[in-house]
């Protein structure tokens, strides 16, 4: 007998189903097609680095302003992960670390482009969000290039966290996540909330217009029935009149 089960890699009962089903698409493909052309750009700088090896100064590594930076990251996260839980504890199961990637973020960013084309104040809020937008994309483009380029030694000699390539990409990636922070911020001000009323209303209204449709057609149906049996009685009575008039005379 031949099997009609399906195989996949994640079911949806699992967390990372879960997780997947409430990612937009268009946004995660966005990341990491930049990801992908910094994975490229960093490969190139590697392949093109020079045979000449840079001296390493002193001082340039930041470890220590580094070391607040991450404290600083820590109480911003944790800070906000409480609020969450406590704002919206029925949805604790919900991205947070990968927010700016839902479909929730979509739907918002589709509803104010859309409104900014009929209200000025809207159009200006989306002007506004332009570089906060730009911020965590360049990102994206610069955290693949630190992985390839960061194998060339005068690419991170006298980079924060250097000269070890480990270093400089820690450091790399705490500073993306700080400046990124407050970016994602902004856009959470600056967007237009996400309103799943407008779909309820859509349903609501696709329901009664299609309820319509049906005592529409019924309407329709019984004033056809109607007007048939009336047409019929008509010519039932037109029929039965006309029969004298068509029996021969009989001549006397």
């Amino acid at each position: 007998m031949k099997s009609t089960a399906r195989f996949s890699t994640s079911s949806p009962g699992t967390p990372a189903g879960a997780v997947a089903r409430q990612l937009s698409l268009p946004l995660v493909g966005l990341c990491l097609a930049l990801l992908g052309a910094g994975l490229a750009s960093g490969g190139v700088s590697y392949l093109h680095r020079s045979p000449v090896r840079e001296g390493h100064s002193s001082g340039t590594a930041a470890w220590w302003p580094h070391l607040g930076v991450l404290v600083l990251c820590a109480v911003l996260l944790g800070g906000a992960w409480l609020r969450r839980r406590r704002v919206r504890p029925a949805s604790a199961s919900r991205l947070f670390l990968l927010a700016p990637l839902d479909r929730s973020a979509a739907r918002r960013l589709r509803r104010t482009m859309s409104a900014a084309r009929h209200r000025p104040a809207v159009l200006v809020r989306l002007a506004a969000a332009v570089l906060p937008a730009a911020l965590p994309l360049y990102f994206c483009w610069r955290v693949g290039e630190q992985v390839l380029g960061g194998l060339d030694p005068n690419f991170t000699v006298n980079a924060w966290g250097g000269p070890t390539c480990l270093g400089a990409m820690a450091c790399h990636y705490l500073d993306a996540v700080a400046m990124a922070l407050p970016a994602v911020w902004l856009l959470d001000r600056l967007l237009l909330p996400d309103d799943p009323a407008p779909s309820r209303r859509d349903s609501d209204r696709r329901s009664t217009g299609s309820a319509t449709g049906r005592v529409g057609r019924q309407e329709w149906a019984r004033s056809a029935r109607a007007y048939h049996s009336q047409v019929s009685m008509i010519s039932v009575g037109a029929w039965v009149g006309a029969q004298p008039l068509m029996m021969p005379t009989r001549v006397q």
